[in-house]
């Protein structure tokens, strides 16, 4: 074989295993419930400390910046490892899952009990190390046991749980720190481990696949520091600024790491942890688009959800979790339904369906979202993000794992995952940096009058703004309103660029979707001396 050959779609990435040799209905149920739960305790995780910053400040004597850390430790952590999801594929799946529970829950029963702020950072970056140990073997266990005429709907339960978990699992975290206290975050988690754990060692089969090739090391550690340095770059630079010294340091390693990645796959090829080639296949590229831009899209109106609820409608963090319960619920819903319509129609049908729905809920939003509309006023637009969203999450995870073959099901979910975070990140710091803005343009032409401390302070944003006008005297009432009308302004500019992200998707699915519905081409086997 020529070491010039592009890869050649002969095959479907489908199963080795014959489907009698798979495991029953009942099992596969079973099996399904219990990747699920494991996702949904890693998933409740990435959002739940969001809850609890004020009490997690007043217990640890913590600044904002180590608050954050205790949030952001366990997300960069996570998306690093997410790669060696690969191991997995080798070693087992199984023994892999029940690995990343173990030291998940032992990590977030720790994290429970930290009597400082070492041990909670600690604490929370062994728990990124056993959830990047558990996410990407959930969806590949799924994979390699459901038979194809399953495997969309299975992907579909599992996307959903993925997409609206992370809503439900912040409802039971702010309802825990309303009714006991922030050490109870973590019950819900371990109580999750122990419930998957249990399930996975009676029901979850030992799947592994014989690999050609020796372990990509390098690839796999080159891939974690480019991860680390852009992770790091969209979540930290809105904090430390964009041109502070440690944030272009970690852009330009990233960056260099990331092409170093590229440049060692390519020469390895089909011995590569990541056959970067297959992004050319239009199925693994429209589904990685659009997972990327979805999930950022998502991140980044969730940023702004909540002050809108807490600081404009003055609710508390339990209700304001709640309003989000209906996006998530139909999100769910939606992702289940999916695989049928894609079936129908289509996944690139499907996923453009959904990408014009979001889209249309988020424009919808963003021209009547008020101050004096409340709740009402947004509630519309949300139902049909999520409902877009849910169509649109399912037929791209689909083919993202269809694309890489049954061997490579632990690269295909990471890949899958990593994409995800990459997507929230790069959502949560680009639109949240257009709220800001927004906010600081629109109130600044309401601050006539208002002394110049207490109008520098509004400026810094809305919560300011509103513990500022507590000691405002008589412009108290004029100041608040300000801060709020200006955050519903600074909000809608987001919210446009979010539509003006949507309809560039939609194009381009419509361009370069998959056009077939079910697992997709996987590359020719190389041959024996390959990437030696």
């Amino acid at each position: 074989m020529s070491t010039h050959q592009p890869p050649q779609p002969i095959r479907a990435a489908d199963d080795a295993a014959p489907d009698d040799a798979l495991p029953d209905a009942r099992r596969r149920r079973v099996i399904l419930i219990a990747v699920c739960v494991a996702l949904m305790a890693v998933i409740a995780s990435v959002s739940g400390l969001n809850v609890a910053q004020p009490d997690l400040a007043v217990e640890f004597g913590a600044s904002q910046s180590t608050i954050l850390w205790f949030i952001n430790v366990y997300t960069l952590t996570l998306a690093a490892l997410l790669l060696l999801g690969a191991i997995g594929d080798r070693l087992g799946r199984k023994p892999a899952l029940v690995a990343g529970l173990v030291v998940f829950g032992v990590a977030s029963a720790a994290a429970g009990l930290a009597p400082s702020s070492e041990v909670m950072l600690a604490a929370r970056t062994l728990s990124g190390v056993g959830a990047a140990m558990i996410m990407p073997i959930t969806l590949a266990v799924i994979t390699s046991t459901f038979p194809a005429k399953e495997r969309g709907k299975a992907i579909g339960v599992w996307t959903g749980v993925a997409g609206g978990g992370g809503i439900l699992g912040m409802f039971l975290s702010a309802a825990l720190v309303d009714v006991a206290s922030w050490r109870w975050l973590f019950v819900l988690p371990v109580a999750l481990v122990a419930a998957a754990l249990a399930m996975t060692l009676r029901s979850v089969p030992d799947s592994r696949e014989v690999p050609r090739h020796t372990f990509d090391t390098v690839g796999a550690l080159t891939s974690v520091v480019a991860v680390v340095g852009l992770i790091f770059v969209l979540q930290e630079g809105p904090e430390r600024g964009w041109g502070a010294p440690v944030t272009l340091f970690a852009l330009a390693v990233g960056a260099v790491a990331a092409g170093a990645f590229v440049a060692w796959e390519l020469r390895l090829r089909e011995a590569a942890l990541l056959d970067v080639r297959l992004f050319g296949e239009r199925a693994l590229a429209g589904g990685s688009v659009t997972l990327l831009a979805v999930f950022g899209v998502q991140a980044g109106i969730f940023v702004v959800l909540f002050p809108y609820f807490q600081a404009v409608l003055g609710w508390s963090g339990l209700l304001s979790t709640l309003a989000l319960m209906p996006m998530a619920v139909l999100m769910m819903a939606a992702s289940g339904l999916a695989p049928r319509l894609a079936a129908r129609v289509g996944p690139r049908a499907t996923m453009a369906a959904g990408i014009l729905l979001a889209g249309a809920g988020l424009a919808l939003m963003a021209a009547v979202v008020s101050v004096d509309g409340g709740y009402l006023s947004v509630l519309p637009g949300m139902l049909a993000m999520g409902a877009g969203m849910g169509l649109a999450m399912t037929p791209s995870t689909e083919a993202i794992t269809g694309a890489l073959p049954r061997e490579h099901q632990g690269v295909a979910s990471a890949l899958n995952d990593v994409t995800r975070e990459f997507g929230t990140a790069l959502g949560v710091a680009l639109l949240g940096a257009l709220l800001s803005a927004g906010y600081r343009g629109a109130v600044d032409d309401r601050l006539d009058g208002v002394p110049a401390a207490t109008a520098d302070t509004a400026r810094e944003g809305v919560a300011n703004a509103l513990d500022a006008a507590d000691r405002a005297g008589p412009q108290a009432g004029a100041l608040a309103r300000a801060a709020r009308e200006s955050f519903v302004e600074g909000w809608q500019q987001a919210m446009w660029a979010g539509v003006a992200v949507m309809a560039v998707l939609f194009l381009y699915v419509l361009a370069r979707g998959p056009r077939h519905s079910g697992p997709v081409d996987a590359p020719e086997p190389a041959d024996a001396t390959a990437g030696s």
